[in-house]
């Protein structure tokens, strides 16, 4: 098994730790794995996006000139990146700010509204741990558990409101799909 993932977004969405905690999570699991972070000068604001590799064997290459998975956050992102998916693969798209429908009628399309879900939680900036509710219920690359797990060792659980916060906002991204 070899899968390869694109998360893109703006800088400050939370993308580059989208990233990290699947490749944390995943390597919790006994894979190989490697993350990829690309951002831009602005960091906050800008445009950032990783790559994500996760498989049974050694990876040869981080790159992924066609990634199983793509996972956007904001409208620039989605004209960027949807392209370059494979065939087939999972398209995942926050409809609470990516209003336009993607092109691609050849790979599966998630929409959540995670921008909206996130603040119905009481706060905004979870809105990337409810798209990675529904990308670890989708695509089953980790188990929810492993990944809680390494979400809390990854952000810290200094404080328990926010590790609270996070393990809601994961579940309903989880039962949302």
């Amino acid at each position: 098994m070899m899968v390869k993932t694109i998360f893109s977004g703006f800088g400050g969405q939370g993308v580059l730790m989208m990233g990290y905690t699947l490749a944390h999570g995943a390597m919790s699991a006994g894979y190989h794995v490697t993350y990829l972070p690309a951002y831009g000068a602005e960091v906050r604001g800008g445009t950032a996006n990783c790559t994500v590799a996760v498989s049974d064997d050694e990876i040869a290459s981080p790159i992924a000139s066609e990634p199983d998975h793509i996972v956007v956050l904001n409208t620039p992102s989605l004209y960027t990146f949807q392209n370059r998916m494979a065939s087939g693969g999972g398209l995942f798209l926050n409809s609470s700010i990516v209003l336009v429908e993607p092109s691609r009628h050849d790979v599966q399309v998630f929409k959540v509204p995670s921008s909206e879900m996130a603040e119905k939680i009481g706060n905004a900036r979870a809105a990337n741990t409810v798209m990675m509710g529904a990308f670890i219920k989708k695509t089953g690359l980790v188990q929810p558990d492993i990944y809680l797990k390494s979400l809390e060792e990854v952000m810290g659980s200094k404080k328990k409101s926010i590790v609270e916060i996070n393990r809601k906002a994961f579940a309903a991204g989880y039962d949302y799909l």
